[in-house]
């Protein structure tokens, strides 16, 4: 396992006196990642060594597309203004939220799937995350679990909730991931209803997965990546399973949960959730609870109001809603709303270290992106995801010095044009 060496500062009685400091072991050179320039060609390289199913699992969005294609179009039409005569050749790119720092505003999405991007894919991702300095959120419906991704050294761990109907689960399951020493809670309330994505079925795709003629012929045709994670899941237990789901629910467990009675099948999409569930959180969960897919000013106040530390603008990627406003054309409303009073998180679309500037321009304090990362798992593990999170912090630093920011907090509204 490629853990991390810990390095403490000791006063002379033997005790720690900063904190830990990890330092990373290189990581191997690879030939595939030495061709690839920008997260568009990490994902053209995904796409060649994945089969198709998996792929669009997670690179496509629902019905039409809309609201995946309004996302970039979003970031686009943004242009940014130079601004000279400045020095920044000392630029700092690092911030604090939630009092810890972080070496560039961006923090890893929850994205179900790098488990099958690579064999524990999730634990890849989250040491490219530590390698980086970034956040790392652990989703729902992972294959690693909450304990495995809580055993990566030296990085910061958020972890994301899909709320089912059996609250007793899901609570058990956040109970488990505060014990865990997760630190920030990512509450998705956009998912309410299942969204339309025709392409999963056509491709005979799910999670979990769930053998099937189409789906094991794209498999067979794609023989590196069905050996090096199909096959060694099957040497190591069986075919990938959800972690966090329960036995009841016929998608396998990785621990134990509380006891259903056999004839009792729970219902695993929360389409009841209200902002009750949020005051239940509260009392299990003594960090930050973020709300995760607000769209309206009115329930991102609401959402401070009931306890939450802050709101994620997010149209899930368009993977949910179709034709869903992009979150950088509500977020000025929404930092109207609460700027100053909560912490103002947006993802979806996010692919240049560009478009974090843009972000924050406009009133967000850091973004969230799953793609890039999933691209570079899926490419190289831990290598291919960490070169994803250079990528963008490299962009960011160079738009930085393009517009004239020393620091992040020089970002600001005169660093875009809207065009008129």
């Amino acid at each position: 396992m490629n853990q991390a060496v810990v390095i403490e500062d000791k006063d002379i009685a033997g005790k720690a006196t900063s904190p830990v400091v990890p330092v990373f072991p290189p990581l191997q050179p690879n030939r595939t990642l030495d061709r690839c320039y920008n997260i568009a060609d990490l994902r053209e390289a995904a796409q060649k060594r994945l089969p198709r199913c998996v792929f669009e699992f997670f690179d496509r969005g629902s019905e039409d597309e809309v609201a995946l294609r309004g996302n970039r179009e979003a970031f686009q039409k943004i242009k940014l203004r130079n601004k000279v005569m400045v020095d920044v050749s000392k630029r700092d790119a690092s911030i604090s939220l939630f009092g810890k720092p972080m070496a560039f505003p961006l923090a890893v999405a929850p994205t179900g799937v790098a488990g099958v991007c690579w064999y524990n894919g999730e634990v890849e991702l989250a040491r490219a995350a530590a390698r980086a300095g970034i956040p790392f959120t652990l989703a729902t419906p992972s294959v690693q679990s909450i304990e495995q991704i809580a055993a990566v050294e030296g990085g910061r761990k958020w972890f994301q909730l899909y709320m089912w109907r059996e609250r007793d689960l899901s609570h058990a399951l956040v109970k488990r991931a505060w014990d865990a020493g997760f630190e920030v809670l990512l509450l998705t309330a956009d998912t309410a209803v299942a969204p339309v994505r025709e392409y999963n079925r056509r491709n005979g795709f799910s999670m979990p997965f769930v053998p099937n003629f189409t789906a094991l012929a794209d498999m067979a045709a794609h023989p590196t990546w069905l050996a090096s994670v199909m096959g060694r899941y099957w040497m190591n237990g069986g075919l990938p399973k959800l972690a966090h789901y329960p036995k009841e629910g016929g998608h396998g467990v990785a621990q134990p949960q509380p006891k259903q009675p056999r004839s009792v099948v729970p219902n695993l999409r929360g389409d009841n959730l209200t902002w009750d569930d949020i005051k239940r959180l509260r009392d299990i969960w003594k960090g930050p609870i973020l709300l995760k897919g607000v769209h309206l000013a009115e329930d991102a106040e609401r959402a401070i109001a009931e306890g939450c530390e802050g709101v994620i603008i997010s149209n899930h990627g368009g993977r949910n809603l179709d034709t869903a406003v992009s979150s950088l054309d509500v977020l000025p409303d929404i930092k109207s709303a609460i700027g100053g009073k909560g912490t103002i998180i947006v993802d979806s679309g996010v692919r240049r270290g560009g478009d974090i500037v843009k972000a924050l321009a406009l009133g967000a304090d850091a973004v969230l992106s799953g793609r890039p990362g999933l691209y570079g798992t899926s490419v190289a593990g831990e290598a291919g995801a960490y070169k994803a999170f250079q990528f963008l912090k490299n962009e960011f630093e160079t738009v930085m010095g393009f517009t004239g920011c020393q620091k992040v907090s020089d970002i600001s509204d005169k660093t875009i044009w809207m065009g008129k």
